[in-house]
């Protein structure tokens, strides 16, 4: 029997993953910021997309190391934390409320925690295609430039990724009920912001792949890799 690799990094990784995941999602949905950008004036943006592009750079750098098969269970990881995360929050905002807590403090659990199953379905369905084909265009690139151009395979897997989670993401979640101006302006503002904050983080992934590749031992090529986003088998 195959000795199972034993890795350093590899469940920190995940941890840390899935802890950007949750926190974006619950944390920065809710706030709405701004700046002011010259020639173009109030650029306003959900808070949330701030963060929520480190979970594709978690993802590029599981697969360029470790491979899909093990980013994919990763990414499986983040999927049944969001549920949890979705079932508590239904749970807890649909609780009666003691006396002893004030209808402002029980109207601001509601607002915060209290999602919508229709934005739930959304997060939930974007993170999941999004992820796995951020996964899936990495190691293919991987394979077919024989790993070079990290920047290139980081980026491009990003602006695959990114537009599968933007295009599902907005009109679900969002149409019928915004405008359909503002939903396209929101969704395409957003969508640059992430691919943006992945070209800017461009030389901070190839510090922490290297470092990886040298510690763990491994550089995964997904020549012979089973791409079936359900299977669990690494």
């Amino acid at each position: 029997m195959e000795k199972r690799r034993q890795y350093k990094y590899y469940d920190l990784l995940m941890a840390a993953f899935v802890a950007v995941l949750l926190c974006s999602n619950l944390i920065g949905v809710h706030k709405v910021s701004y700046v002011n950008l010259p020639f173009y004036g109030e650029y306003i943006f959900g808070a949330g997309v701030l963060f929520f592009p480190i979970s594709y750079l978690f993802g590029d750098i599981l697969t360029e190391v470790y491979g899909y098969a093990r980013s994919r269970k990763v990414i499986w990881a983040g999927f049944g934390a969001l549920i949890f995360a979705s079932l508590m929050s239904i749970v807890v905002t649909n609780l009666p409320a003691a006396q002893t807590m004030s209808a402002e403090h029980q109207s601001a659990v509601n607002f915060i925690f209290g999602q919508t199953p229709r934005i739930v379905l959304a997060s939930l369905l974007a993170f999941w295609i999004g992820e796995f084909v951020n996964s899936f265009v990495i190691a293919k690139l991987k394979v077919f430039t024989a790993g070079r151009f990290l920047w290139m395979r980081t980026i491009g897997s990003t602006i695959l990724g990114e537009i599968a989670d933007s295009a599902i993401f907005y009109p679900v979640a969002f149409f019928g009920t915004w405008s359909n101006e503002q939903l396209i302006s929101v969704m395409i503002g957003n969508y640059f912001i992430k691919v943006l904050w992945e070209v800017v983080a461009t030389p901070f992934t190839y510090l922490i792949v290297g470092f990886l590749k040298r510690a763990e031992h491994e550089d995964y090529y997904d020549k012979d890799t089973d791409f079936n986003p359900f299977s669990l088998e690494t």
